[in-house]
């Protein structure tokens, strides 16, 4: 499918977009709160990052806004914590059921805003769909636990109650998804939320709720607030009545976050940076191992947590893994996320471009070799061509920071042992690869990393059945799963003992 959009010259823009949409009502501009939709007095430019378009607006709340939605979620969350868990889900799986059925606008949406390939776009959407299955399904058994008394005549146990109002701020990576992950969890277990997404992204969180208004949410059940970033989260961090915080985005705004929340000791759950290691194994096949690594460093541009930044290989087969990189990198095909047959987008905005052409410049005068990369070739301002650069060592920035671009540093180790303190020689600790087939060298690798998760033989590692989320700076907390009712709910403890018996009586 090859889609373009005429230029956009007047203020006019969601015009520019609704022809292409079969349901046009999905593009808004205002923010969403109490079940109305509401104007700032300001709003932000939504731009094509393929194209530098304009397209569209993004109203921008002002604090004593942002105070109204949270005193409405929160004075929507006694009636939406006392529904059953079985009318709760009935609400996520229409909210479900209409994304599904609205998979091809929301992706165009997401294509528009965010950049990626449209076939990656629809990937995203149903995987952003199947969190709101599984949380809707899984609320019904958030179960409690009794404890074998060591009181006399007492029945002890607990409950898993609802925290209250829950605050999800998300990144533009990811800007349907990553709302659903939150979002479906907290609502599921009794909470109300307050989505913040980026002012890149708006425009997908908006339409889901659009779609959670048609759902049959009650109104401050489900609120998605807009506004510049720093601001929007203060007013959360400051608010007693916000009980949690979920944030996803990188560490150094993870921290700030955390001294802002720790005044009113919300609950906080972090999904920040990661600078994954690759390993090859020296019994691995090395053109598939090539494919998979390929895969894993060039998802969304680089531009995922995931994203495989530091490839070790076994020196022995060094060469030849750089050359069957190097072609399978190659058939990469870089463009406008509607054109046929791309696989890969721009990035988000210009200091990324900026960023990713730092980082190559640092390893090179730092001694790496640039084996391929022809930044000649980028089809527009906004674009990166993938690169691969060999020979890195500790001291580049390839190596030390979460990079968020298309750029692959590779490297040569020499032997297990030694292996394992190079590829956890990081602050972050979210996520790593292991290709072979060696189960000793497997099982060593698999309690050695310090990564909250090891993927081996698959690129492919998340799902709403998994308990996604890392270690050391890489974040607090794990979303999907059982486990990611955690975050949004919290134990209470009952000791019923049992009345004296009256004399008597």
């Amino acid at each position: 499918m090859s889609l373009s959009l005429k230029p956009i010259s007047d203020s006019k823009v969601t015009e520019a977009i609704m022809p292409y949409l079969k349901d046009p009502r999905l593009v808004r501009e205002l923010a969403y709160v109490n079940g109305k939709w509401v104007n700032g007095n300001s709003d932000v430019a939504v731009l094509n990052p393929a194209t530098d378009d304009i397209i569209g607006h993004c109203t921008q709340l002002q604090p004593l806004q942002i105070s109204h939605a949270i005193d409405v979620a929160d004075q929507a969350f006694p009636a939406w914590r006392a529904l059953m868990a079985d009318e709760r889900a009935a609400i996520l799986m229409r909210w479900h059921d209409l994304i599904l059925e609205h998979k091809e606008d929301l992706a165009i949406l997401m294509v528009l805003e965010q950049g990626k390939s449209l076939s990656d776009a629809r990937g995203e959407v149903d995987y952003g769909a199947s969190f709101i299955r599984w949380f809707a399904e899984e609320g019904r058994r958030a179960y409690g636990e009794t404890i074998p008394s060591h009181i006399p005549n007492a029945q002890l146990a607990t409950l898993r109650e609802p925290i209250g109002v829950a605050a999800l701020i998300t990144p533009w990576n990811f800007p349907s998804a990553m709302i659903t992950r939150k979002a479906a969890a907290a609502l599921a277990i009794g909470c109300t939320v307050l989505v913040k997404p980026a002012n890149e992204t708006p425009f997908s969180a908006l339409a889901l709720a659009e779609l959670a208004e048609r759902a049959g949410f009650p109104a401050g059940v489900y609120n998605v607030i807009t506004g510049d970033g720093a601001e929007v989260c203060s007013v959360l961090c400051q608010s007693d009545k916000v009980k949690a915080l979920s944030f996803t985005g990188s560490t150094r705004v993870g921290k700030l976050l955390l001294e802002q929340a720790a005044a009113t000791v919300k609950k906080c759950s972090m999904e920040l940076g990661g600078n994954a290691p690759f390993i090859v194994l020296p019994d691995m096949d090395i053109a598939a191992a090539a494919r998979a690594a390929v895969d894993a460093k060039f998802q969304t541009a680089g531009q995922d947590c995931l994203a495989a930044n530091r490839i070790f290989v076994p020196r022995a087969r060094y060469e030849a893994f750089l050359e069957a990189f190097a072609a399978e990198m190659a058939s990469i095909k870089v463009g406008n996320g509607f054109d046929d047959g791309v696989t890969m987008g721009p990035l988000i905005f210009r200091q990324a471009v900026s960023k990713a052409q730092e980082i190559v410049d640092d390893a090179i005068a730092k001694g790496a070799r640039l084996i391929a990369g022809d930044q000649s070739q980028a089809p527009g301002p906004n674009f990166f061509m993938p690169t691969l650069l060999a020979d890195v060592t500790p001291q580049m920035k390839v190596f030390r920071e979460e990079n968020f671009c298309p750029v692959a540093g590779v490297l040569p180790y020499d032997s297990i042992d030694e292996l394992i303190p190079q590829a956890n020689d990081t602050e972050y600790g979210l996520a790593a690869y292991v290709y072979g087939h060696d189960i000793r060298h497997i099982w060593q690798l698999m309690r050695g990393l310090e990564f909250g998760m090891v993927s081996v033989n698959s690129v492919k590692m998340t799902g709403h059945g998994i308990p996604f989320g890392g270690v050391k700076q890489s974040g607090l907390g794990r979303e999907g799963s059982r486990h990611g009712f955690d975050e949004y709910s919290q134990i209470k403890y009952y000791c019923l003992g049992a009345m004296p018996t009256v004399s008597g009586s």
